[in-house]
């Protein structure tokens, strides 16, 4: 007796049965196990059978379990017997011995719910705790998620099946703060309808828009159509804050016909919410609920994207920081709905202020995109920032005109970690270097007076900049900003010491003199954007001299290299369209940019030499466009760097020129080159022209298999046989650009139908017999569509087909239909709400009544109307302002105005406009004196009237050229 007291001494033996086993099983097929030798058990081997019995001690099996306890020492029947059969899943019964024996279970996203349900099932609460301790500990991390959905999907249903309801709330917190994520999931659509919903409405639900959760919902809506009733529908769409949605992004679901109607609910929201609350048709905040105007902010959000929603002000931003408790403050809450209007802001500057200090902290946030908010200032919006997201580093404001430079630095003061700041606005039209200025107000330098790169600051400037302390900005664009000064250059070379990457396109206001103060002072520079600016010799000469303080390399690497200078340590160099270099200038550049990936030399004097001095074997973008370099230098590029992937090559008459030898046989031919091209590299981006054909893209099988973008422009010959060759070699193709290609029905058939992910397609002048059948073919991927002297006989039936058959299109472009009439307006608007641009040219009578029906396109961005009938009112440019929140550029021709003038907004009234071109033209006669018949009228351009908006002012320029 004294023996059987011991629990170490008395055994039972436990014969372990897979669960799928019915069938008697022979003692042949069994192995014993011991416990007592458990740390010497082969698990994975064992993991595999289908048979175990295990000799173990009846007390420790006793004490740890509370079925054990039930069948060793309970009243059941096998209770007093040294046998017990358990049929189980093994694994989990070799697991639970581990724990009982004192050994540590791995607990992992697999094996959680087979540890959770065997632990239950067999009563062992040390498990069970160590399970709950691992799922609250792996649910709350802020990470990177490591559990994945699947398994939280299969935790969630079984813990509520189990009626335990502190699992499941876990499950949904950490779908909730981990929605972004989960959306990437193919098994997005298994999560169940109530877990979802949940989800939902947790207060830590945390998405980047409410864009990213429509989009989401939408796509698992759509792949549990036969699981989910209509009612279930209306419950999910209705957790989606429609008011905040972007206004391109609602007015392009429109078309979605099954919940269209939510998508017009989001419009008529959208415009009550951008207009003054007391005059507004739609009381938005209800009876004083503001939850449905709160921005999705949580604490875990990291990335905040409100781009394209123009509703998004001061007020939406300011009641989303504030705590839910303030919504209670009727002063405070009703200040905030009056900063709405711009001018009751400023009376209640205030009270403002007084919001401030008790704003949220949200410290993940790390990214904010306000592109395209033409209402919320980002000077206003600055002081929300600082307080909020104290550890922004990433700040998009692309497209906010009204933003001066000037407070750029208080910005990065106030914002002290951020890193990257994109200050993007639309590259002015007028670029004096391509176009004939004919008068300008106030005045476009056709050429920018020279500044040393050496000219020292003057006093009133040194003292500003002793003001600012050094920031940690990076990385900056400034793309497109006229208001941009050499001033404002010299404060940022002072401020940002730690700036590696600038964006200066289209700044057409700096000289050659600041764009070099930048880069003598910016020494961790390394990837410079100045396409159309004056970057000239002064800036060449600060890139190759020695930058200070460096010490010479002597490595074998460097030897011989000018590694002290910052050419050599250039990644990536833009300057298209920058005539004011040399050619010794530029040879010399080409010479020191050792360490190059991506160089932009479009349209400047580029010839051969310059390339041959070219030292650097890094380039993955070279674009060439418009240059005299020939295919044996072209080749030398080649050889040199086989990690190209980009080649843009347009309007290089020179590669297709062949080089001839001494004794006058041909040394180099451009057959050369592409068989070069074809061992070397693999495209995904390819831009050709002049020489190439079916033969040159017979030589370029090989390298065009990873191929994205394809532009064949003049001077190119794709033929039947290339455009055939190009779909069977390139499945990735996204988009394809044609120029003066003959095209024909059955060629375009087969592009359709064989480019299935295609997203762009633009034919443009081409050459051929196209009918309108060429297109009956379903796009659901195309996004961009230009037509441009290639289906001449559209008419409204097809115009109503081509919506049908490419539903998501963005931008449109049609030139030279010569059929259409103003019905076409309405399909076009009905057909594709969601456009973002529309360009119509020569097109019939398309505005012979007026414009009404394009308005319906509320989105609108980029409006292009030219000699489509003469009906378009004075009035129109102010008219298309007040209606399209988003519009910024508006192209007419007064050979459409109805009443021979077009009247132009003042600065008060523009909204967000930023460029009006408007052409003028001009009739001639007929030279033949031909007295009984009327002599006809032929009209040519005369001139273009440019008006382009900044933060400062209005520039008015007369250009020769039809822009």
């Amino acid at each position: 007796m004294a023996l059987r007291s011991s629990s170490e001494d008395e055994w039972v033996l436990l014969k372990c049965i897979h669960p799928e086993i019915h069938a008697v099983h022979s003692d042949d097929d069994d192995i014993i196990l011991s416990t007592a030798e458990i740390h010497s058990w082969n698990f994975p081997s064992l993991h595999s059978r289908l048979f175990i019995t295990i000799k173990a001690h009846r007390n420790r099996l006793i004490a740890s379990s509370t079925y054990f306890r039930g069948s060793l020492c309970g009243s059941f029947r096998d209770s007093s017997f040294d046998c017990l059969s358990i049929q189980w899943n093994l694994q989990f019964l070799l697991n639970l011995f581990q724990f009982i024996y004192g050994y540590t279970v791995e607990i992992t996203s697999d094996t959680f719910l087979m540890l959770f349900e065997g632990a239950l099932y067999f009563g062992v609460d040390g498990l069970l705790l160590n399970c709950k301790t691992w799922l609250t500990e792996v649910t709350s991390v802020k990470e990177f998620p490591s559990l994945q959905l699947n398994s939280l999907i299969d935790i969630w249903k079984f813990c509520s099946e189990q009626a335990n309801d502190s699992f499941p709330k876990l499950c949904t917190n950490y779908l909730a703060k981990n929605f972004m994520w989960a959306v990437t999931y193919i098994g997005f659509c298994d999560i169940p309808y109530d877990l979802l919903f949940c989800c939902l409405k947790h207060p830590q639900l945390t998405v980047c828009s409410e864009k990213h959760l429509t989009d989401a919902l939408l796509l698992w809506l759509g792949g549990n159509v036969e699981r989910v009733t209509r009612d279930d529908c209306i419950e999910i769409l209705q957790q989606i804050r429609f008011s905040l949605l972007p206004l391109w992004f609602a007015t392009g679901k429109r078309s979605c016909c099954e919940f269209s109607k939510f998508f017009d609910e989001s419009i008529q929201a959208i415009f009550s919410l951008m207009e003054l609350p007391s005059t507004s048709p739609i009381n938005i905040y209800g009876n004083g609920d503001v939850c449905h105007s709160r921005i999705r902010i949580s604490e875990y959000t990291k990335q905040l994207d409100l781009s394209g929603c123009p509703q998004i002000k001061l007020g939406v931003l300011l009641l989303s920081l504030l705590p839910s408790s303030y919504d209670r403050d009727q002063l405070l809450t009703k200040t905030i709905r009056s900063s709405m209007n711009y001018e009751a802001l400023g009376r209640n500057k205030l009270q403002i202020q007084r919001a401030l200090p008790v704003l949220l902290i949200f410290g993940a946030v790390y990214e904010v995109d306000i592109s395209n908010c033409p209402m919320l200032r980002l000077e206003d919006a600055i002081e929300c920032f600082s307080r909020s997201f104290p550890s922004l580093r990433m700040l998009k404001a692309a497209y906010l005109l009204h933003f001066e430079t000037k407070s750029l630095f208080h910005l990065v003061q106030r914002c002290p970690l951020l890193h990257y700041i994109d200050l993007t606005v639309d590259i002015s039209p007028v670029v004096s270097s391509q176009v004939t200025i004919i008068s300008s107000y106030p005045a476009v330098l056709s050429h920018m007076p020279r500044v040393s790169y050496a000219a020292i600051p003057s006093a009133a400037s040194l003292y500003l900049m002793s003001t600012y302390l050094p920031s940690n900005i990076a990385k900056l664009t400034l793309e497109g900003r006229i208001d941009v000064t050499d001033h404002d250059l010299q404060t940022l070379s002072k401020v940002c010491v730690s700036l590696s990457f600038i964006n200066l396109k289209g700044c057409t206001s700096v000289s050659d003199g600041g764009i070099a103060v930048v880069i003598l002072e910016c020494v961790n520079l390394h990837s410079i954007v100045v396409c159309e600016t004056s970057f000239g010799q002064n800036s060449i000469r600060a890139l190759c001299s020695c930058i200070p303080g460096c010490d010479r390399l002597t490595s074998a690497q460097t030897k011989g290299k000018n590694s002290t200078t910052l050419a050599y340590k250039l990644q990536k160099l833009h300057m298209g369209g920058c005539m004011g270099v040399s050619e010794t200038c530029l040879t010399d550049l080409m010479s020191q940019a050792h360490k190059l990936s991506s160089l932009c030399l479009r349209g400047t004097d580029l010839v051969d030499n310059s390339l041959y001095s070219f030292s650097g074997s890094s380039l993955e973008m070279l674009d060439i466009t418009c240059t005299k370099v020939s295919a044996a230098a072209l080749a030398y590029i080649f050889h040199k760097n086989p990690g190209l992937t980009c080649l843009r090559a347009r309007d290089c008459k020179n590669i297709s020129k062949p080089e001839y030898s001494a004794d006058g046989g041909v040394s180099y031919s451009q057959r050369d080159l592409y068989i070069k091209m074809g061992t070397s590299c693999q495209f995904e981006d390819i831009a050709v022209g002049w020489g190439f054909s079916y033969v040159s893209l017979d030589a370029l099988k090989f390298s065009l298999r990873k191929l994205r973008r394809m532009t064949v422009g003049l001077g190119g010959s794709l033929g039947e046989q290339g455009l055939k060759v190009v779909a069977a070699t390139c499945p990735l193709l996204e988009s394809v650009t044609l120029y003066f290609q003959v095209l024909w029905d059955s060629i375009m058939v087969d592009v359709i139908i064989l480019f299935r992910h295609l997203q762009e397609l633009s034919l443009c002048c081409c050459l051929g017999e196209i009918s309108f059948s060429s297109f009956q073919f379903s796009m659901p991927n195309l996004r961009k569509l230009r037509l441009e002297r290639v289906v001449r006989l559209m008419t409204n039936n097809d115009l109503v087909s081509l919506t049908q058959n490419c539903p998501s299109l963005t931008e449109f472009s049609l030139r030279g239909c010569v059929l259409l009439n103003s019905e076409s307006q309405m399909i076009i608007s009905s057909g594709w709400p969601g456009l973002i641009s529309i360009h119509l040219e020569d097109c019939g009578k398309v505005t012979a009544n007026g414009v009404a029906d394009l308005f319906n396109c509320y989105a609108l961005e980029d409006l292009l109307l030219r000699h489509n009938g003469q009906g378009i009112q004075k009035n129109f440019i102010l008219h298309a302002a007040s209606k399209l929140p988003m519009l910024r550029k508006v192209s007419l021709d007064l050979c459409d105005a109805k009443d021979g003038d077009c009247d132009i907004p003042e600065v008060v009234d523009r909204n967000s406009l930023s460029t009006v071109k408007i052409a003028r033209c001009k009739p001639q006669r007929c030279p033949l004196d031909l007295p009984k018949l009327k002599a006809q009228k032929t009209l040519l351009h005369k001139e273009t009237l440019v008006i382009v908006w900044d933060s400062k002012s209005t520039i008015r320029t007369l250009v020769k050229e039809r822009i």
